[in-house]
């Protein structure tokens, strides 16, 4: 008894010291992802302080000192004389049609391409797939005397067609691994049942990829509402402007109203962090299924 209680001890101290180190390792991570995190909150935290300061205050006070009277009144101004209202209606509109027409045609093209047998198919994905190669730079002078011939210029339709064709190629690339696992199975039980190819991409193949098409959907979301270069190029008029360009509306040739800009950043960053919040763990699930392959 005594022999086999020796021979006992050492194991239970080889549990408790890679419990112990499994711990330590754990407790490391938590701090690292703390600071990453911390690190992450810091510029909202500043803007939000930006944005409740007048120029005098920006210039004079810390980066992080708080206002001895707050300008709330900021966020009235921009809204009520900056027309951040329009702004605002307009990016939501816009990131929304633009967000529709994007998610419904790569899904169209992803079913043809994995579900339908035709000549030419990895040849079309490989052209869309092409596209996430093209700098968005490199297009704005042919896109625009495309737009200009076309009579689209200061109209939203030029900036909704620029938004589907760039997200086009990475939406239809993280359907393609999620389309890849779906199981086969099931519409061909409903072929056998007399389901048209129609009514099986609307009724089962939609509802089925339901978690990455919520992922593709806030990616796309945030690049919409956060665009600028497109905006800036083929919209003039202060009727079709978002909010990442009417911001310039505060930025005068001899002055600035810092405190205006900072309330127009704010209001433009609450909606889509609210939906990304809501939304995070959607997110992760999308793209997780995303990336099996049966």
């Amino acid at each position: 008894m005594r022999t086999e209680a020796a021979y006992s001890y050492p194991p239970l101290r080889q549990r408790s010291g890679s419990h112990l180190l499994r711990r330590s390792g754990y407790g490391l991570l938590y701090v690292a992802l703390i600071a990453v995190a911390v690190i992450q909150v810091l510029p909202l935290i500043w803007l939000f302080i930006f944005s409740l300061k007048n120029n005098q205050e920006v210039f004079n006070m810390a980066p992080f000192a708080l206002p001895a009277h707050p300008h709330w009144s900021n966020y009235a101004n921009v809204w009520s004389n900056g027309n951040i209202g329009q702004y605002f209606i307009n990016s939501v509109w816009i990131t929304a049609v633009s967000l529709a027409l994007t998610v419904l045609f790569a899904s169209f093209v992803t079913f043809a391409v994995t579900r339908m047998r035709w000549k030419g198919s990895s040849f079309v994905l490989g052209l869309f797939m092409v596209g996430l190669m093209i700098p968005v730079h490199s297009t704005l002078i042919p896109l625009f005397s495309t737009f200009n011939k076309l009579h689209l210029t200061d109209n939203p339709v030029s900036i909704i067609l620029s938004y589907v064709a760039f997200n086009l190629p990475t939406t239809i690339m993280i359907l393609l691994g999620f389309y890849y696992s779906l199981p086969k199975e099931v519409e061909e039980a409903a072929i056998i049942d007399g389901c048209s190819v129609n009514k099986m991409f609307f009724r089962i193949v939609l509802p089925m990829t339901s978690s990455v098409l919520a992922t593709t959907a806030i990616i796309n979301m945030i690049y919409n509402w956060n665009e600028f270069i497109f905006v800036n190029t083929f919209i003039s008029s202060d009727h079709f402007k978002t909010l990442t360009v009417g911001v310039q509306n505060f930025i005068g040739q001899y002055t600035t109203d810092w405190g205006a800009i900072g309330a127009t950043l704010m209001i433009s960053i609450l909606p889509i962090l609210l939906v990304f919040l809501i939304m995070s763990e959607r997110i992760v699930e999308g793209i997780a299924a995303g990336s099996v392959k049966g």
